[in-house]
């Protein structure tokens, strides 16, 4: 993070070609400072944010923010997720964010509890959208594909490969097979709504032993840059209108995970104020990144 990130409020955006040309936030682009290309990606630009030394162990930051018991452990999220058969297999196509509520997540948990207690480990309900394994001391470990790299793709690109690898794929496909004809996922589908079909691994590792930043506060609605926040020690609220008008220079704003339709309603009149009175360093999720100073609205030749 630049000194120059210091002294503007960064928002932090979605892919930028998910923006329309006619999309209000494009007339702050046209008369912007257009910077060097930033992280792409969620944990890239979580990584550009924070910086730990062990890595970006999410589940055991997440776990630790959610609960405060990640202590000592390795740990590894175990996400509600919903695969979609297709005619070559199956797509992930959601982890987490699957309207569950505290009864169904407990009721789906305690059917998988067995089968990861007799693997050694401990499955643990953080919230309804978020689930942990508690793993053993020295427990070997595959490379896990976090959820943004596989949304949207075949399943079996994604599995933890090799020797390793085995293993959990092995306990995966016993997990979906006990969640197939599970009674909430037949109750859930009546009420128009997905299947949790299986559970989606990413994220192991211990709780660092510090994380670093330069930012002054953040705001958002994530569990796992909420987490960062609070283990640097700086700040956090949560995204409301009031939060974002009130930001501070060095304050980043997380609208990443938005759709650009919300963007252009609810949140642009709050964003338009912020570049009126202050710096704004636009940071999009695809790397793009530009610096809209308050007198840039001069610029009327470039707003066309």
């Amino acid at each position: 993070m630049s000194d120059l990130q210091t002294r503007a409020v960064e928002c932090w955006l979605p892919d930028l070609q998910r923006f329309d040309a006619l999309h209000p936030l494009r007339s702050l682009l046209r008369r912007a400072d257009r910077l060097d290309p930033g992280a792409v990606g969620y944990l890239g630009g979580l990584a550009a944010f924070f910086h730990c030394a062990e890595g970006l162990p999410a589940a055991a930051l997440i776990r630790e923010y959610l609960a405060g018991d990640a202590a000592d452990a390795c740990w590894l999220s175990a996400d509600p997720s919903w695969l979609q058969p297709d005619l070559s297999g199956a797509r992930l196509m959601a982890c987490g964010h699957l309207q569950l509520n505290a009864d169904e997540a407990l009721a789906l948990a305690e059917t998988l509890k067995p089968v990861f207690a007799d693997a050694g480990m401990a499955l643990d309900i953080s919230s309804p959208d978020r689930w942990h394994l508690r793993l053993p001391p020295g427990t070997a470990l595959p490379d896990f594909d976090p959820p943004e790299s596989a949304l949207g793709e075949d399943l079996y690109e994604h599995l933890p490969q090799g020797e390793e690898g085995r293993r959990w794929r092995v306990l995966l496909n016993e997990v979906q097979v006990l969640l197939h004809q599970h009674p909430i996922n037949a109750q859930r589908r009546t009420r128009g709504l997905p299947p949790v079909n299986t559970v989606w691994l990413w994220g192991a590792g211990a709780l660092p032993s510090q994380v670093t930043t330069k930012l002054t506060g953040v705001i958002s609605q994530d569990p796992l840059l909420l987490a960062l926040a609070k283990r640097a020690g700086i700040p956090s609220q949560p995204r409301e209108q009031v939060s974002v008008s009130a930001a501070g220079r060095g304050w980043l704003v997380d609208l990443q995970d938005l759709p650009v339709v919300d963007l252009a309603s609810a949140w642009w009149p709050v964003l338009q104020a912020q570049a009126r009175r202050q710096p704004l360093l636009l940071a999009f999720a695809s790397g793009e990144r530009y610096l809209h100073r308050p007198w840039h609205r001069m610029r009327v030749w470039r707003g066309s």
